[in-house]
C-alpha cells in the first residue's frame, strides 16, 4: 500500500492492521493465546510489529522479525527479549539509547538518532519466513528508508537483515549493486547516499557460543555512527 502524502504513523497503523500472510497471522495469533509458562499472565500483542525510533535518524537497524515471546508479546521488536537485552546494551554503550534494557512499550527506552525495523513484521514459525512471507512485507521497510530523510547508515542483524536491507536500499536509491554484496561481520557496501554495514544478528545462539561478543556489536554501531555523521 502507498501513500500520497506518506509518514511513519501511516506505516505503523498499516503494519498493525496488516493480514496478508495467512500462515502468520495463524501462527502469531496462536502464540498469543497458548503463551509459554513464564508469560501466562501477560496480554501478547499477537499482531504485527512496526518499526520504532526517533523520526530524525540518520541509522537504521534492519532485523529478521519479532520473536514469538519477545516482539510478539510486547507490541516492540526487540524489546522483552534475549537478543534485545544483548542489542539495547550495546547500543546505550555506544550512546544510540537513553537505557541498556528494554522489557517492555512504555519502559521509558528512547532510541538517539537510530530508528530499529524487522524485516518481517509478524513473528514467524521457526523463525523462518517463507519468501512469499519476505516479499509482502517488503514494501513497508522501503517506505521507512524513504520517510527517514536524515538517514544516512543502515546497520543489518544477520544474513536475513543484509539480504533484506540491500533489495530495500536498491528500491529507494535506484542503485543496483550486481554481484549482490555477500553478508559478513562488519562488511560495507555504499548505496548513493546510504552505507550498509553488517554484523551477526545477536540472537541467543549466536551471542552464547561467543560468535558474536559485545565489543564487536559495539565496534559495528560505533562504524555505523561514523558513516552516519561523516560529511559527504
Amino acid at each position: 500500500m502507498t501513500h500520497a502524502v506518506d509518514s511513519l504513523e501511516r506505516v505503523t497503523a498499516d503494519v498493525v492492521v496488516c493480514r496478508r500472510c495467512p500462515r502468520l497471522v495463524e501462527w502469531r495469533e496462536r502464540v498469543a493465546r497458548e503463551k509459554v509458562a513464564r508469560f501466562r499472565d501477560e496480554e501478547y500483542w499477537g499482531r504485527p510489529v512496526p518499526g520504532f525510533g526517533d523520526p530524525a535518524a540518520r541509522i537504521l537497524i534492519v532485523g529478521l522479525a519479532p520473536a514469538a515471546h519477545g516482539g510478539n508479546r510486547t507490541g516492540r521488536v526487540f524489546t522483552g527479549d534475549a537478543s534485545g537485552d544483548f542489542l539495547f546494551a550495546a547500543m546505550h554503550e555506544v550512546g544510540l539509547a537513553n537505557q541498556p534494557t528494554s522489557v517492555r512499550a512504555g519502559d521509558g527506552l528512547a532510541l538517539v538518532d537510530c530508528y530499529i525495523a524487522a524485516a518481517v513484521r509478524c513473528a514467524p514459525p521457526g523463525n523462518k519466513p517463507l519468501p512469499s512471507e519476505r516479499d509482502n512485507c517488503a514494501p513497508y521497510l522501503q517506505r521507512e528508508l524513504a520517510l527517514l530523510a536524515g538517514l544516512r547508515a543502515v546497520v543489518a542483524l544477520g544474513a536475513y537483515g543484509w539480504a533484506s536491507a540491500l533489495r530495500a536500499l536498491a528500491a529507494v536509491s535506484g542503485v543496483e549493486l550486481r554481484p549482490r554484496p555477500k553478508f559478513a561481520h562488519g562488511a560495507e557496501v555504499g548505496f548513493g547516499r546510504y552505507d550498509l554495514i553488517g554484523t551477526y544478528h545477536p540472537s541467543q545462539q549466536n551471542t552464547f557460543t561467543g560468535v558474536l561478543t559485545p565489543p564487536m556489536l559495539i565496534d559495528v554501531l560505533a562504524r555505523a555512527k561514523e558513516l552516519a555523521t561523516t560529511p559527504r
